[in-house]
């Protein structure tokens, strides 16, 4: 099954059946509230679970003068209906381990009534309790879907509660509460549609028509039932009328009816109850919780959940439609074609915007899903800008691709490129794109123009590096501001400026604290993104998790819209701004030894990360600034905390600007055999700073590699030794 069926299999089942789902989820959150209420009455023996019959029934014998009747029902209240001494008729809740009344059988609330009915069978009857019915498969039909759109995403079962990459708010918690809610969500479905089935006697057979009637064993007769039958399994007895012995009690169990005698206690016949029955009536105990609170309350949050998913799923699917392409030219009649394969539209968001600045600066372009790849007798230039879905497979609109491109060849040489859109934090990074450059190389019309380029989690400021190349080349005067392709965000969160250091003329870099509502979840490492002039332009900065506030260093620029805006900020103010996980660049939760390397306001993280170090991994700190400032003492003072706590190994500073001047990397080769012996030893290097120091410490580590036998640099990013976040 390919995953354009699954997703569109989903999203018709989930469009058909999201006004009755929407119905059943807020019924059912009602009726399972009112679950729990009930369990929540003073109606309940003590030590129900052990009392038999032997101890119950002497007892409420002795009591009443007659008993007609004794249930047991869901909720394990027993009640009791009788005569007392005084002649007064009982029809109460009792205490079966003393026969005390503890109060009066009460009907349910006529809201409740309704709401039952209304859940049930729409106030429609047995035609009602049919969509119902129907309904609760499609439930099944859509988790089962579901599931197999999140197996295809996290690629496979082993990864199923693996992280899930969070692109925006409505897809991540799709996934996240989708996989929590799954179990809960299918008994919902399967028993619903169990109970619809047996209501219209879907299951009926002989068993049912007609039931067992055994005849016992005489030893079996002599063996007394009331001593080995728990008060818990009974559902209701019938009480003889009188003391003759040819009078029974009939006892109706849970998966069984018997007839015993009053005076022995001995079984006299039994009628087996027909298995669809049983089933039936466990469907109905567990589609309601009515038996368990907790029970109860999972249901009614799994209602909730598929609340919510109504929601999330329709406004993924709105995010998806607002992509959709829009072409002022016919591909026929363009020279530049741009093809697009993307999985949620994010991909398709570049690809306009080059498409709005070629048209606009004269050109005639088309814009068009790769699966629509065909002849473009026009054509010169030719874009593939793809993202890669599962394990290096293609995004749903780009399935058809290597096929439709084996079978249309052009008729003229055209011009390729090829941008592939992924996240390091997956094994095949961009890999359906990689695969597209290596055929498209292999056809005998096509010129390649550059070499594969890659974004990362959508960097625009990734992205303008291939639109130097192409505009370089081309002579096409494309924008290279980053802001322009970044996404306009929303639902910004409001954090308040607690603290701020000034600057001075010595001093160009100062430090802002945070704080975030109390929601917000962020780690050292993460990333804030604030738009300083309320547009689409984006600065971002790494933070620390300073004492559950967010932190940042930040250096004053001249005319810096990012750095400017920061520093004209006071205390107490409210700025608009989100908070972007960068999971790539935690601190390691497991590791043998860390080494942190910053310059400038790159140890903004680093702090954060050392004061959450609770479990006191071996970690160096080497940072590179200036010269000795107010702020640089301050780290100082921070980092021999961080050391007498053990928190922190050492601090090794570097200051270029002083008498005696260094710099990080003539730290790092005075410490060659340490960093050795950390690459070794699976140990961790994260750097954060300038990509000018970054690529010097990388050469630098290139070589200690070298030199002693290891691997290279690129491999030890590749499995998570050596992490950064550079600018």
């Amino acid at each position: 099954m390919t995953l354009s069926f699954w997703r569109y299999t989903h999203l018709a089942l989930a469009l058909f059946s999201s006004l009755f789902l929407l119905l059943a989820s807020v019924t059912g959150i009602i009726l399972a509230v009112d679950a729990v209420q009930e369990k929540t009455l003073p109606y309940k023996t003590e030590n129900f679970d052990t009392l038999t019959l032997g101890q119950t029934l002497p007892v409420l014998k002795k009591k009443y003068a007659e008993i007609t009747e004794l249930s047991v029902d869901y909720n394990q209240f027993v009640t009791l209906q009788a005569i007392d001494e005084d002649g007064n008729d009982i029809n109460a809740y009792i205490d079966a381990k003393t026969g005390k009344t503890l109060g009066t059988p009460a009907k349910k609330s006529e809201f409740i009534q309704w709401i039952t009915s209304l859940h049930r069978s729409l106030f429609l009857h047995e035609t009602g309790r049919f969509f119902v019915g129907v309904i609760s498969f499609l439930l099944f039909l859509i988790a089962i879907s579901g599931f197999m759109l999140v197996l295809s995403r996290q690629r496979g079962i082993r990864n199923f509660f693996s992280k899930v990459i969070k692109e925006y708010f409505a897809q991540y918690y799709h996934v996240v509460l989708g996989r929590l809610a799954l179990i809960p969500i299918l008994i919902i479905a399967l028993t619903g549609t169990y109970l619809s089935l047996e209501r219209f006697n879907f299951f009926m057979g002989d068993e049912k028509a007609k039931p067992v009637k055994t005849e016992l064993s005489a030893e079996a007769k002599k063996t007394s039932i009331f001593e080995k039958t728990l008060l818990k399994d009974v559902k209701k007895i019938e009480f003889p009328f009188t003391d003759d012995p040819e009078e029974y009690y009939i006892i109706e169990l849970k998966d069984r009816e018997i007839e015993v005698n009053q005076v022995t206690g001995a079984v006299i016949t039994e009628k087996l109850s027909p298995m669809s029955l049983q089933l039936a009536a466990l469907s109905l105990d567990i589609h309601t919780g009515r038996i368990n609170a907790i029970w109860a309350v999972i249901l009614a949050i799994a209602c909730l959940n598929i609340l919510f998913f109504i929601y999330s799923g329709f406004a993924i699917t709105l995010k998806r439609r607002s992509s959709r392409i829009k072409n002022k030219f016919k591909a026929a009649e363009s020279s530049v074609i741009l093809l697009v394969g993307s999985e949620n539209g994010s991909t398709l968001r570049f690809a306009n915007a080059i498409l709005k600045q070629l048209i606009d600066h004269g050109h005639k372009a088309h814009i068009s899903e790769l699966n629509n790849f065909t002849v473009f007798p026009k054509a010169e230039h030719i874009i593939v800008f793809s993202s890669t879905h599962g394990l290096g497979d293609a995004p749903s609109n780009g399935g058809k691709f290597i096929s439709l491109l084996k079978k249309y060849n052009q008729n003229q040489k055209i011009s390729f490129s090829v941008v592939g859109f992924g996240s390091k934090s997956y094994p095949d990074f961009c890999g359906f794109a990689i695969e597209i450059d290596q055929l498209l190389e292999q056809q005998n019309w096509a010129e390649r123009f550059l070499e594969l380029q890659t974004v990362n989690d959508k960097s625009a400021t990734e992205f303008v590096e291939w639109i130097k190349l192409w505009s370089t080349k081309t002579g096409i005067s494309l924008s290279t501001t980053p802001s322009v392709y970044n996404h306009v965000p929303k639902g910004l969160q409001k954090l308040m400026v607690l603290d701020k250091t000034l600057v001075s003329e010595s001093e160009q870099t100062f430090l802002v604290t945070l704080r975030a509502n109390m929601r917000a979840k962020f780690t050292s490492g993460d990333l804030l993104a604030i738009y300083p002039a309320n547009d689409t332009r984006e600065r971002l900065y790494s933070i620390g998790n300073h004492s559950g506030n967010v932190q940042l260093v930040v250096k004053l620029h001249p005319h810096g819209l990012g750095s400017g805006f920061l520093n004209d900020l006071t205390p107490g103010k409210i700025i608009k701004a989100r908070i972007i996980n960068n999971q790539a660049f935690h601190f390691p939760k497991k590791a043998s030894k860390v080494a942190l390397i910053s310059n400038g306001t790159g140890i903004a993280p680093f702090l954060g990360m050392i004061e959450q170090n609770k479990k006191k991994i071996e970690t160096h700190l080497y940072a590179g600034f200036r010269m000795e400032t107010e702020m640089v003492a301050g780290y100082k003072k921070f980092t021999s905390e961080m050391i007498q706590k053990k928190q922190l190994q050492n601090f090794h500073l570097a200051l270029s600007r002083e008498a005696e001047h260094f710099y990080v990397m003539d730290l790092i080769k005075k410490d060659a055999n340490f960093f050795v012996d950390l690459l070794r030893e699976n140990g961790i290097i994260m750097i954060c700073g300038s990509l000018a120091m970054q690529k010097d410490v990388e050469t630098i580590l290139d070589e200690l590699c070298q030199a002693n036998g290891l691997k290279n640099v690129s491999e030890y990013k590749n499995n998570r030794q050596l992490l950064t976040d550079c600018y």
